[in-house]
């Protein structure tokens, strides 16, 4: 079995890096995701710190791009411009920090089929491959399952996507994968299924990245993330399932709360979720 990094969708404290790092460690965490999704909050000097602190501290950090930082756009002009600078900006964070990956979303169908979408969303990361190999920001990038059924970003798009890309690898959101399968995911088998999948299109030595936590859903869709507990969706397959490689992987809760990501590590890592916040 690789080893787990785990800890949670969300940097505890923006007061300062060493706050940050102190908090992670205070809770028992190995790894965190820096939270852009709604917005950018830290520059390079905060990043650099903040890199410098986990890497002695051995935590691993990712970053999570903004939701409208998505490739794949129908036309070219503002919105596709916009995704590509904050993705570049993104990738320019991770490399300050070391991050291990750049998490983004897939984008959307927009009305065409799902091929020709992919082939969209190829061909845009090629060029912001491009753009960021020319600023020493060629970052590994990380595509994230979705949790609607009928949008684009299933696990097999996603696989699609890094096959095709290379450098760009496969993000296992075990929650929307739950989500859109109906509550499939409740013994090790299908996460066992997912994860021999993504082994096969990642580059050797390069950890899963997998998001986690409960979920509710209705007709196949995401609803909400919930405490865990209050779903259907449990750790234990996840831990049996990641037993049987010898990659690492790197787990973050997306949690509402402490205590959900608390109990998700200590039966990921096998220990009591008191002594990991003590």
């Amino acid at each position: 079995m690789g080893a787990i990094k785990f800890g949670p969708a969300r940097i505890p404290s923006r007061e300062s890096p060493e706050t940050a790092i102190e908090a992670l460690l205070a809770l028992g965490y190995s790894a965190c995701e820096i939270d852009f999704e709604g917005k950018f909050w830290m520059d390079y000097d905060f990043a650099a710190q903040l890199g410098a602190l986990a890497r002695d501290a051995g935590v691993v950090l990712s970053v999570h791009a903004p939701l409208a930082g998505f490739m794949g756009h129908a036309e070219r002009g503002k919105k596709l411009n916009m995704a590509v600078g904050m993705l570049d900006h993104s990738a320019g964070i991770a490399a300050a920090c070391g991050a291990e990956v750049v998490v983004f979303h897939p984008g959307f169908l927009l009305g065409r089929t799902r091929d020709e979408a992919i082939d969209s969303v190829v061909e845009q990361l090629g060029e912001l491959r491009e753009r960021l190999e020319k600023k020493d920001r060629a970052v590994p990038f990380g595509v994230e399952v979705m949790g609607r059924v009928r949008d684009l970003g299933s696990l097999d798009d996603v696989l699609a996507i890094s096959e095709r890309t290379g450098w760009v690898r496969p993000v296992l959101d075990f929650a929307h994968m739950h989500a859109t399968s109906d509550g499939l995911f409740t013994g090790v088998e299908p996460f066992l299924n997912a994860l021999e999948a993504t082994d096969a299109v990642l580059e050797p030595g390069a950890p899963f990245h997998i998001h986690f936590s409960d979920i509710a859903f209705a007709n196949r869709n995401e609803t909400k993330h919930l405490p865990y507990g209050e779903g259907t969706l449990r750790a234990e397959p996840l831990r049996d399932a990641l037993a049987h490689f010898e990659r690492p992987a790197t787990v973050i809760s997306e949690s509402p709360d402490v205590e959900s990501t608390q109990a998700i590590g200590a039966v990921l890592l096998g220990t009591s979720s008191a002594s990991r916040a003590s």
